[in-house]
């Protein structure tokens, strides 16, 4: 059984805003290390590596709401289809 795939984010202009490799953070992220780690490893400050987990939260929030939406905007299409065209 295949994985779902995760919504991809554009770690390049992150990486670009934050002047660092963002992708390299969320590999240690998925390793396991706690922000600390992170950022004695990074060399970035706390409130940075704050900043960075919070853009890449908001960009999963946002690919899941247009997800979301486009589920719902199909239902509604066919439920307007079903409604406008009776079997008879």
């Amino acid at each position: 059984m295949r994985k779902p795939m995760a919504p991809q984010i554009d770690e390049k202009a992150l990486s670009k805003r934050y002047r660092t490799s963002v992708s390299k953070i969320i590999k240690l992220w998925k390793s396991g290390r706690n922000d600390m780690e992170v950022a004695s490893l990074t060399g970035l400050d706390q409130f940075t590596l704050r900043q960075i987990k919070s853009d890449i939260e908001l960009a999963y929030r946002r690919t899941r709401l247009e997800k979301k939406k486009e589920a719902l905007a199909r239902n509604q299409a066919s439920l307007n289809h079903i409604l406008l065209r009776p079997p008879w």
